[in-house]
């Protein structure tokens, strides 16, 4: 099996950058995407992802929220990180499972998430 790989989704360039940096500097391999339907359309393509890294509004299309269902949907033992900087996403509105780190994050946050669920 392939190290396990973190895909960041996010539609923010400066900030999908600088989370990529982040994994990558702490030893993880990272991949992004811009959208929801990118980052499906890489699901597909690399079985090594372990965990997804997901902010809730991606701009245009769909958001994190119906990623994150369809992740559940196709590929269950993906772990799955939700972010938001909006107050009305709670920790009710995701699916079992999924962790919810709020915006603006701390890096030792992140990557504790990521370590518990990328194990």
């Amino acid at each position: 099996m392939s190290d396990p790989t973190v895909l960041v989704v996010e539609d923010e360039l400066l900030l999908r950058m600088a989370t990529l940096a982040m994994l990558e500097d702490a030893g993880y391999d990272a991949v992004s995407a811009v959208s929801a339907e990118a980052a499906l359309r890489i699901m597909e393509t690399c079985p090594s992802i372990r965990v997804i890294f997901t902010d809730v509004d991606l701009g245009r299309g769909q958001d994190g929220l119906w990623l994150v269902s369809k992740v559940r949907e196709g590929w269950p033992p993906v772990g799955v990180i939700v972010t938001s900087g909006h107050r009305h996403v709670t920790r009710e509105l995701l699916p079992n499972g999924a962790a919810f780190i709020g915006k603006p994050y701390l890096e030792e946050k992140v990557l504790e998430e990521v370590r518990r669920l990328a194990a």
